[in-house]
């Protein structure tokens, strides 16, 4: 397995693959901003939001790829920008495609960005999560402190509401 940082180059020549794997995730559950069944154009709009954030310096994205170049996991990095908040970063769309699950990859994804957020002087970090997701063990072990849960915070595929748990990582 290889991890790489896309630019915005990087996102737009990886669209296909990159949108395959929302697909793959929201079709196998995840809540992770998509409800199903996806609009036209839906993907694609999605895709370009990440080519211009990546573009624009806001976002960072790490793709997963394995031995033949395929891209089976994704996890980004959504920077701060205003003055006051510098200082912190937020983890999104940790994704691995379920072909893919239980291999190392989204461990392998974290410890890249968590690096990075460090050298970019990020000091902390926060997220959410589906409360009661495998990703919640993954992050405790990581040692990240859970804040608490949010009720009918997000949607499920199928439009649920369900609640989501936030939290944070002080980075040293």
């Amino acid at each position: 397995m290889r991890i790489e940082e896309l630019d915005a180059d990087g996102v737009e020549a990886a669209r296909a693959e990159l949108g395959g794997l929302v697909r793959d995730s929201v079709h196998n559950g995840a809540s992770v901003g998509f409800v199903l069944p996806f609009g036209d154009g839906e993907l694609d709009a999605y895709v370009d939001m990440l080519r211009d954030t990546v573009g624009g310096g806001t976002r960072h994205l790490w793709a997963a790829h394995t031995d033949d170049g395929t891209i089976v996991g994704m996890v980004q990095l959504e920077l701060a920008t205003r003055s006051n908040s510098r200082h912190r970063a937020e983890v999104q769309k940790l994704l691995v495609h379920s072909s893919a699950r239980r291999r190392g990859v989204a461990t392998a994804l974290m410890d890249v960005l968590e690096v990075h957020a460090r050298m970019i002087g990020r000091t902390l970090l926060v997220l959410d999560t589906e409360s009661g997701s495998p990703a919640e063990p993954l992050y405790r072990n990581r040692g990240f402190t859970e804040l608490g849960q949010i009720p009918r915070y997000a949607g499920l595929p199928d439009g649920t509401l369900i609640p989501t748990t936030v939290f944070y990582k002080h980075l040293a």
